[in-house]
């Protein structure tokens, strides 16, 4: 359930003494290296830098990396170095984030060797801090492995710093029912994020999909009727009126750049076009490769977009239905991205109270360990609240579809705190779920776009 991703590129600077041991400084340094690159890392790299009395290493090492665009600097320490060294080389990539990595000695008859590198890593922690560097200070621990899934974990959230700056958002409407969660403030979202929230009319879009053309519609529709399961029949005509309204959607998505779209989808769709937009949110995230949230939920839409970044999952929302002493029920009342579901894509046709019938997405969704989250601001402040659980499977029915009510896509998720205590930092009804656990690397990228972690 990966999606590709760019490989995180780094920078590696391995540092020693100038009368250490020179074959022992690169040894230790070209093991750890290859640690690096085993990580799936792009890995740029230059000699074993000292302090030389000339500075020619330095020098060095800065030409170097001066040519190269990277998405984070490797400090790593093969035993002592005067803090000078170093520092004179982080100050010129200080906007980068950094990683400060000591290594460790070794056993040679009966007795531990070292080079000292925690001398010069101790020495240069605090100066990095009052720097102002955005940095992770990681040490090896004698005889134990080097701790690479924190040089993993801060690796990918620099990766994603980076490659979500220039993001955009589609968004067809705005405030769907007149919702207060939904909404967002432009300038500070940019300055934190980078993400862009760019609108549309739902005119444009109705416009655009009067001149799809049919053989395109036609081609997509037969498409869908051999990939899904069709437990119900949907009429046809109700098929391809999606399918148009997706591929206009899908137009000016592609004109826009968007990464993420979201409908208005109660009092747009449903309420204006008397067309529940289950099937165009489907084909967004599945044919596209789109982040799709209903309800012109903005902050859900750019945590989507964090996730994604993040993990290269397709961060499907889910929205809360009870709370259990132990657990709580999410699932949704209209689509989930095929990239979830168990087996093939189930959908059916059924109606809600007082809105037409369309179509529905019905399958089950996978269960298993998961990570949840929103990102949410007050003013200019951003917050992301996290939390690590287990899904699982549990029959139930939301009150007021036809009978018999769907099953709909749906998770009980124990979570890994209490139930009060997470429902009490809740920001919103719409949270994103991942498979795993990846509390590390989205407060990686909260330290380092000033995002408190709840």
């Amino acid at each position: 359930m990966i999606i590709k991703k760019v490989p995180v590129s780094a920078a590696f600077a391995g540092f020693g003494e100038v009368n250490s041991p020179m074959q022992l400084i690169r040894e230790s340094c070209s093991r750890a290296l290859e640690e690096i690159r085993s990580l799936g890392f792009e890995v740029i790299t230059t000699e074993v830098i000292t302090d030389d009395p000339k500075g020619l290493d330095v020098k060095r090492a800065i030409r170097h990396f001066e040519k190269e665009d990277f998405d984070v600097l490797i400090i790593c320490l093969a035993g002592w170095i005067p803090s000078h060294a170093v520092i004179s080389i982080t100050n010129e990539f200080k906007d980068k984030p950094m990683i400060l990595w000591g290594l460790t000695g070794y056993m040679e008859n009966g007795r531990m060797v070292t080079a000292a590198a925690q001398a010069g890593t101790t020495a240069l922690r605090k100066v990095f801090d009052d720097l102002g560097y955005k940095f992770r200070y990681i040490y090896n621990t004698f005889g134990k492995p080097s701790p690479l899934e924190k040089i993993k974990s801060f690796g990918l959230a620099a990766s994603a710093v980076r490659s979500i700056g220039n993001t955009k958002v589609g968004m067809m409407g705005f405030r769907d029912m007149k919702l207060y969660n939904t909404l967002y403030e432009g300038i500070s979202l940019k300055a934190t994020i980078g993400t862009e929230i760019e609108f549309f009319e739902m005119l444009e879009m109705l416009q655009l999909s009067e001149s799809v053309a049919e053989e395109e519609v036609l081609s997509l529709c037969q498409k869908i009727k051999q990939q899904w399961d069709f437990i119900k029949p949907v009429d046809d005509d109700f098929l391809k009126k999606g399918i148009a309204y997706y591929l206009a959607i899908k137009k000016i998505a592609e004109n826009n750049h968007f990464d993420a779209i979201s409908l208005k989808d109660v009092d747009g769709m449903k309420k204006i076009l008397n067309f529940p937009p289950a099937l165009i949110f489907m084909l967004l995230s599945d044919e596209m490769k789109l982040c799709t949230i209903p309800e012109n939920d903005v902050m859900g839409a750019v945590t989507q977009l964090v996730v994604k970044h993040l993990t290269g999952q397709c961060a499907a929302y889910l929205e809360f239905y009870e709370f259990f002493e132990e657990s709580v029920l999410m699932g949704v009342p209209d689509f989930v991205p095929s990239e979830i579901v168990n087996g093939k894509v189930k959908v059916t046709r059924a109606a809600f109270g007082g809105i037409s019938g369309g179509l529905l997405n019905i399958s089950d969704i996978k269960a298993g360990p998961l990570t949840i989250a929103r990102l949410s601001n007050t003013a200019n402040q951003y917050t992301m609240h996290i939390c690590t659980g287990e899904g699982r499977f549990r029959p139930w029915e939301e009150a007021g579809w036809d009978r018999p009510a769907p099953q709909l896509p749906s998770l009980e998720i124990f979570l890994d705190t209490p139930v009060e205590e997470f429902a009490q930092k809740i920001s919103g009804q719409h949270y994103i779920i991942v498979y795993g656990n990846h509390i590390r690397e989205l407060t990686d990228f909260c330290y380092l776009k000033n995002i408190n972690v709840v």
